[in-house]
């Protein structure tokens, strides 16, 4: 997550909204990005949040489309951290390491890429407040965005009544939709079949 709202927030600063970097979130210090109540359903409910980097759009060039382009760096920069440490695992796989050692190695880079390629591809569902709602806003005609963001306040909601469904019925409508690209590009990324 830290690398996630870091990436907003440089991106943000490079299309001319210093806000982030004004208030000290312009940073990898996971401390200034965590938030109580999303770390505590993190550990005991199984999902949770960072703390959203502040953004004020009003300061973008070119509002619509830095406001996509902010948006896309979070889920973007866990991707490519998904694949640096797909490309790790790889290296190490051919150093020959202590057994218990290789093991725990290998078990912590699976867990780091599989985390990582869960939070870009989650955070690209366009349902409000995560980040593939407002790149599906950017993205669509004028008129239709500004029906779109009417609903938007109803998105939390949605979003989690899916979650706690899947959580009542074992048969999660999200891991089904994800499952397979997350699956994918981790046998991709390790090298793993």
């Amino acid at each position: 997550m830290t690398i996630h709202e870091f990436f907003h927030g440089w991106t943000a600063n490079r299309c001319g909204d210093p806000t982030a970097r004004l208030q000290g979130r312009l940073t990898l210090n996971p401390l200034a990005h965590i938030d109580i109540m999303g770390a505590l359903c993190f550990v005991f409910a199984g999902f949770g949040w960072g703390k959203p980097v502040p953004i004020n759009p009003n300061n973008f060039r070119t509002p619509r489309r830095d406001n996509m382009i902010v948006s896309f760096a979070g889920p973007a920069s866990n991707f490519i951290s998904a694949f640096l440490f797909g490309m790790a695992f790889q290296l190490l796989r051919n150093i020959p390491l202590p057994s218990n050692l290789s093991m725990m190695i290998f078990n912590l880079l699976i867990t780091v890429i599989v985390v990582n390629l869960s939070l870009a591809f989650f955070n690209m569902i366009p349902i409000f407040p995560l980040d593939g709602s407002h790149i599906l806003e950017g993205l669509l005609p004028y008129r239709l965005s500004v029906r779109y963001k009417e609903i938007e306040r109803y998105g939390p909601f949605i979003l989690l009544g899916l979650i706690v469904m899947g959580n009542f019925t074992g048969v999660s409508i999200i891991s089904l939709v994800l499952g397979p690209p997350i699956k994918y590009f981790l046998r991709l990324f390790s090298g793993l079949s």
